[in-house]
């Protein structure tokens, strides 16, 4: 009897994982989708549970915290879009100019220490020289543009499926998550008993202070930096400004933009404004990659800046843009277990 229940419970168990297995093979494209959708209900949940208090129905509630993240989403996306479709005619007629005329050397570019002198020759012979230029830019013309047009509408249709199946999972999350929560907290007591569920509320905790500290703060870096942009005259400052918040998502990420903006500024020869730019911006990416963002991440994760740095940048390059806020999740699990152990070890010896 027990060898029939011991094969039963083996043959049960090869089920199970042949399951799964196809499931995730089966799914594997839409993973970044649940993902986000994932990261983005645990970060926004406790606006779902302000509009329970509310007395709102659930399918109300999901609908309704849908569209408002659709609407959030999607406008920087049509603004974008927007934005370089008007831009687009003038690189054009930019490009062309200069394929007539050259491009002078600018006066400030001989002035660069070390490489000045190198920099400048190199833009006087490929760049100033009309033919030069002429030859240069219409080997990049047919070399690359059309592959990198036709490179470009197949990440954005791609972008925009997992988009929609973001926002279809979020509905659900949003109407049917209680009970979700409910189900995983009962398989994982299941498997590893009352410690499994303090990981998992370790990972929410980390992804709602992720999301906390790299979101709320690149937002604030866009506004400040957009601010700065404006008053030292550059073009474009209010899209800068959203370029600036979605790259300062990443620590260190805001300094690609305003150091732009700032050699812009000098290549104008606005050097007070260049360096007046250059100075602010230093200063907010400073304040807010060493001081505010691990504190909001760290506090609510009890994450090192040293892990909190390995998350964001390990998640980064292991699972794409995701990974942001996946990364610190799972280097907050990793540490309670950790820690976990240690206690247990130190009682044991005590």
């Amino acid at each position: 009897m027990s060898v029939n229940w011991d094969s039963q419970r083996i043959a049960r168990t090869a089920l199970i994982i042949a399951v799964v297995l196809l499931s995730a093979w089966m799914l594997w494209r839409f993973v970044p989708a649940l993902a986000w959708a994932c990261v983005l209900a645990i970060a926004t949940w406790p606006m779902r549970q302000w509009l329970a208090r509310r007395k709102l129905g659930t399918t109300a509630i999901a609908a309704l915290l849908t569209l408002i993240l659709a609407f959030v989403l999607v406008l920087p996306v049509i603004e974008l879009g927007v934005r370089a479709a008007h831009e687009s005619g003038a690189i054009a007629q930019w490009i062309a100019d200069i394929r007539q005329n050259g491009f002078g050397t600018p006066q400030w570019l001989t002035r660069l220490p070390f490489i000045g002198s190198s920099v400048a020759a190199w833009w006087q012979a490929n760049l100033a020289d009309p033919d030069a230029a002429r030859t240069l830019l219409g080997r990049a013309e047919t070399g690359g543009i059309f592959s990198l047009t036709r490179t470009l509408g197949v990440q954005v249709a791609n972008r925009l499926t997992i988009l929609v199946f973001t926002l279809l999972t979020l509905f659900f999350l949003y109407r049917d998550g209680l009970s979700v929560v409910e189900e995983a907290q009962a398989i994982a007591d299941r498997l590893f008993g009352k410690p499994g569920a303090q990981l998992g509320n370790h990972a929410v905790t980390a992804v709602r202070g992720t999301v906390n500290g790299l979101v709320v703060v690149g937002l604030a870096e866009g506004v400040l930096l957009g601010i700065a942009y404006m008053v030292s005259g550059v073009p474009h400052a209010v899209l800068l400004g959203l370029l600036t918040a979605v790259l300062a998502t990443v620590p260190f990420g805001a300094p690609l933009v305003f150091i732009a903006c700032a050699l812009y500024l000098l290549a104008q020869s606005h050097t007070a404004a260049a360096i007046a730019l250059l100075v602010f911006g230093t200063v907010v990416a400073f304040i807010a990659d060493h001081f505010v963002r691990p504190m909001l991440i760290g506090s609510s994760t009890r994450l090192p800046f040293l892990w909190v740095l390995l998350g964001i940048f390990g998640g980064l390059e292991s699972f794409g843009l995701v990974g942001l806020f996946l990364g610190p999740a799972i280097m907050a699990v990793l540490l309670a277990i950790w820690r976990e152990g240690a206690e247990k070890d130190t009682e044991a010896a005590g």
